[in-house]
């Protein structure tokens, strides 16, 4: 699960700075969001290394993103660096995580008990950035009632009255493709801020609610992809 919470936490994170974030009144292009996590992870880890300060040169060789991309990036939140200095390992990851919403707590629910709703319920890391999943829902009767991490699995008729009392900001959907949409226009109107979807199918919801789908073939056909391409080059 290690691996894996590491991508699908940076894509949490990614829909809670889009979800609540107005990434100081500025647009910022959706690949930008994106690199933001990875750049957090790589400092974090720095950080616990112990290394105090960092050119954009040495982050790149590390991250394997050019340095004039790197750049551009902390351009478009007000450059961090000074010229010949670098940056302060400490005070960019900082700066990094406030950006991304990090700086406080969120609260979700999760849509679907089953393996893999069990699965991010019981990673214990998103807790530790702020993400505290306050209950989980679905509506197979012999999961009604056990408990996942100290949270009881509720049955679905009583998700839009849980969101509005416990001001729930994302809702992880991990249900089948055919429940989804239903599942996700009922979450629309609890004003809920994001949607983070597993289920196979991209999500129509008003523009005021952030949605991220999450297709895991998609990030496995990749990974074939260029297992393929390389074994072409050799």
């Amino acid at each position: 699960m290690h691996a894996l919470g590491q991508r699908i936490w940076g894509v949490l994170s990614a829909v809670a700075a889009t979800g609540g974030n107005k990434l100081e009144n500025k647009e910022i292009s959706q690949a930008v969001i994106a690199r933001l996590p990875r750049y957090f992870r790589f400092l974090g880890e720095l950080k616990d290394e112990g290394i105090e300060r960092i050119s954009s040169q040495e982050l790149s060789d590390i991250m394997k993103v050019t340095a004039s991309q790197i750049r551009q990036d902390f351009n478009n939140f007000g450059g961090f660096g000074q010229q010949g200095y670098g940056y302060k390992v400490e005070y960019l990851y900082e700066e990094i995580g406030r950006i991304l919403g990090l700086d406080r707590t969120h609260n979700l629910i999760i849509i679907g008990a089953g393996n893999l709703g069990q699965a991010l319920a019981n990673y214990i890391n998103f807790e530790r950035r702020g993400f505290l999943f306050k209950g989980i829902f679905d509506n197979d009767p012999e999961l009604l009632g056990t408990k996942i991490r100290n949270m009881e699995v509720r049955p679905m008729e009583e998700m839009e009255t849980f969101v509005r009392e416990n001001e729930i900001d994302i809702a992880v959907l991990t249900i089948p493709k055919a429940s989804a949409a239903a599942v996700a226009e009922k979450l629309a109107g609890t004003r809920i801020r994001g949607i983070w979807n597993f289920a196979h199918m991209d999500l129509n919801v008003p523009r005021e609610v952030q949605v991220e789908n999450v297709h895991l073939s998609d990030s496995l056909m990749k990974l074939i992809y260029n297992i393929n391409k390389r074994d072409e080059n050799f």
